[in-house]
């Protein structure tokens, strides 16, 4: 029998099943991240002291790293303090851990696309994904437009750019303004406090976001989109421009870990049934081109974003963020990497490790 398949897509079933796999653990987990608070901790498992102890080592020691350097591509982020470094990690019972700053804003980027993306899960379902532009990885840059040339905007998931500005254009809303209205006030439930937009980041990329754009009319052109392109893409980099700092970007990661609800105000954010099918995308395509082997070393959903923030997910036991805008030739923050992987390493974050059994804050199990 003749194969159709062209030469990366057995790449992209190996994803596919990776996704699968992951969800199916995944769903365990956060079906008992409600009941973490109220029930005894096991002996190994690390106390409060533990973990800022591991926190505070982490920025210890990556504090110095010099390695990447910030986006210049949007002008706005070439002017970012490099040395900027914060911490924080937040535990389904709403304790915070923090190391360094986690006072100063950076713009969200493509970590918005995470929570747009769980806006219209609550809203539509799945299925509108699968309907639309796929939940799959590309194998191509975040940007590709030969990615939406292949399959005409189909096979694609919501964490590439085609895709995230598609998932703008599904929130409901229908004016400009009312859409975004529910956008900032789904971030503001992840986040626990009222966020704003940078608003010399967005004029910034508002002037060099012609790629986006041409995107989008593609996206409309294949029916992807169906009302204006140009709005949506003009809400998309609006999305990407909010401020955010560690400390926020940690309880948005935690109430992901917490099964949707937010750990400090307990409002009930996204369906735990669907956190699953966003965790899954995070993890097979949340990093641009190494998700994989971000997913390799430490088996965590995660996002990055060019101004420097990563956010990591391991359900059911804490969501972790860290703010460094160095980033390397795939687009991820040098330190935030490097940090959450210690960070999971000691604390066993790891969802895919048999056991999932912590260290202790010395690294010993």
């Amino acid at each position: 029998m003749k194969s159709a398949v062209k030469p990366h897509s057995s790449a992209l079933l190996a994803r596919s099943l990776v996704a699968l796999t992951l969800a199916t653990m995944l769903l365990g987990a956060n079906a008992g991240a409600q009941k973490l608070a109220a029930r005894t901790p096991r002996p190994n498992e690390p106390s409060a002291e533990d973990i800022q102890r591991v926190v505070d080592q982490a920025y210890a020691r990556f504090k110095g790293l010099k390695e990447g350097k910030n986006a210049d591509y949007i002008p706005a982020l070439a002017k970012v303090d490099p040395d900027l470094f914060g911490i924080a990690l937040v535990t389904p019972d709403g304790k915070m851990y923090m190391a360094g700053n986690n006072t100063t804003e950076v713009s969200i980027q493509s970590i918005s696309k995470v929570f747009t993306m769980a806006r219209v899960l609550q809203d539509s379902g799945g299925k509108v994904f699968i309907d639309n532009t796929g939940v799959d990885a590309t194998g191509l840059k975040f940007n590709s437009i030969v990615a939406i040339e292949e399959n005409k905007g189909h096979e694609m998931n919501p964490l590439v750019n085609a895709g995230a500005i598609t998932t703008t254009s599904l929130v409901g809303g229908g004016t400009a303004q009312a859409v975004w209205q529910n956008i900032i006030d789904t971030y503001n439930g992840y986040a626990g406090r009222n966020l704003t937009v940078l608003e010399d980041v967005y004029k910034s990329e508002a002037e060099t976001n012609q790629r986006n754009r041409a995107i989008a009319m593609l996206m409309y052109a294949y029916g992807h989109i169906s009302g204006d392109p140009l709005q949506a893409t003009d809400i998309y980099t609006r999305q990407c421009s909010v401020g955010v700092t560690a400390k926020d970007l940690a309880m948005m990661a935690a109430t992901l870990a917490n099964g949707g609800t937010n750990p400090m105000t307990k409002k009930r954010m996204l369906d735990a049934q669907h956190v699953p099918q966003l965790l899954s995308v995070m993890a097979t395509a949340g990093l641009y081109d190494d998700s994989g082997i971000w997913l390799f070393n430490t088996g965590l959903p995660a996002k990055s974003g060019v101004g420097g923030g990563l956010i990591a997910v391991s359900p059911g036991k804490w969501g972790v963020a860290v703010v460094s805008p160095p980033l390397d030739k795939a687009g991820n923050s040098v330190r935030a990497q490097r940090a959450i992987e210690y960070i999971s390493s000691v604390l066993g974050g790891n969802p895919l490790a048999a056991g999932g059994e912590p260290m202790s804050a010395s690294g010993r199990r």
